[in-house]
Formats: C-alpha cells, structure tokens, sequence
C-alpha cells in the first residue's frame, strides 16, 4: 500500500508540473489576453521555449550546456557531455528541430548554426526575413534578431518570441544563453526590444518565420 501511494504521490507531482509549465505557456504566449489562438504548432513551439526556463549552464560560470551538444557544436572542454559555446542560436535552433521543423543545420551560407546571423541568413534565403519597420506583426514561434550588422555579417543575440502586443516595441521572448538574471540562463524577456546584453544592449532588427511543417507532419495533426 505504501508502494502505491508513492506511487500515485509521484504521479500526481508530475501531472502538477506539466500544469504549471502549460500555464504559464500560455500566460506568455497570450500578451495579456490580446492575442489570437495559437495554432498547435506555435503552442508547440512556446511550450518547448518555456519548459526550458532557468535552464543555467553546467559548471555555471561557464557556457557548456545541452543545446549545443545536441548540436554536436561548440568545444569539448566540459566536465560532462555539455558543449562549450554562446548558445543563443543554438536554444533557438533546438525549439524549431523538436517542434519538428525542417532546415538544415550546418557551416553552409544558408544555413542555420551557432551564429545568430545565419537565422537572418536563413530568412533571406527563405523569404521568411522581416525587418523592423515593414509592418510585420510577430507571431509565436519566430525568432527575433538583435544587433545585426550587414557590414561584417554579423548578429549579437536571437531569441524564440512567445507573444507582442500591438504598440509594444519588442516582443515578449525566450532568451537561450541570456544574463539578465544569471550568467548564461535561459530567462524570459518582455517588449524586448533591446537584447539582454550587458551595456547598452543591441537593437532588435527583425523577425525570422519558423519553416512550415513537412505535409506528413501536417496531416499527423
């Protein structure tokens, strides 16, 4: 009898989990109330960008985690199987690939990899690029770009956008490899307009759309 109640003890702490990482999903996906239904592939994708919060590296004081060794990028100087990288990219690349959206990563020029400038590289490539200033509304799931320089092809800082509020001027996202409350963490942001870097901050420049949904994954829905 001991056994089961643990048992269900267990069961019922994890039901109580999953709860809470579903609420607050949608409490930042929702922007407060104003924004549309999500479709269940942006639900999906802010679900996997939340249940990551207070992710921190390992050893903390370093940038070794999990989301670049996915990736099989970065150094192997880790105690454990991290990788040792600045991993914004690499956590918004992560939240895309288990959602189960299609690209290839990868050093090629239309490539997503660590850098964050092959996400508006990507874009471009894909018309999927918009640019503060076009109108463009972002929706959850999108990845925000900061600091971007065409003169040296270069970006600062991405992040996975859960919700923006018409008038804001940046969206409320999820940072991978953030330090606004800890070194190195994954740390929400809200009407982020500037990245969470130290200083002054990088600018937002614009928004990449995810890759649609291969049609067998489609119509698995």
């Amino acid at each position: 009898r001991r056994a089961r109640a643990a048992v269900r003890r267990l069961r019922l702490t994890l039901a109580l989990v999953s709860l809470a990482v579903l609420i607050v999903a949608v409490k930042l996906a929702s922007g407060g109330g104003t924004a549309p239904r999500l479709t269940p592939l942006q639900a999906r994708l802010v679900a996997l960008a939340t249940g990551q919060l207070g992710y921190k590296t390992d050893p903390p004081d370093t940038y070794c985690n999990r989301f670049s060794a996915y990736w099989h990028a970065g150094a192997l100087d880790c105690p454990t199987a991290n990788r040792d990288e600045e991993w914004c990219a690499d956590f918004a690349a992560w939240v895309w690939r288990k959602a189960g959206l299609p690209f290839v990563y990868s050093q090629g020029p239309e490539d997503i990899n660590a850098g964050s400038v092959s996400f508006y590289l990507w874009g471009v490539a894909h018309h999927s690029w918009h640019p503060v200033g076009s109108g463009y509304l972002p929706h959850p799931g999108d990845v925000a770009v900061y600091g971007l320089d065409l003169g040296t092809s270069s970006a600062q800082h991405v992040a996975v956008v859960t919700s923006f509020s018409p008038g804001s001027r940046g969206p409320n996202v999820v940072n991978g490899d953030g330090e606004r409350t800890g070194f190195s963490v994954v740390e929400t942001g809200t009407d982020q307009y500037k990245a969470d870097l130290t200083g002054n901050g990088a600018k937002l420049a614009g928004y990449v759309s995810p890759p649609p949904l291969p049609v067998s994954r489609t119509r698995g829905r």
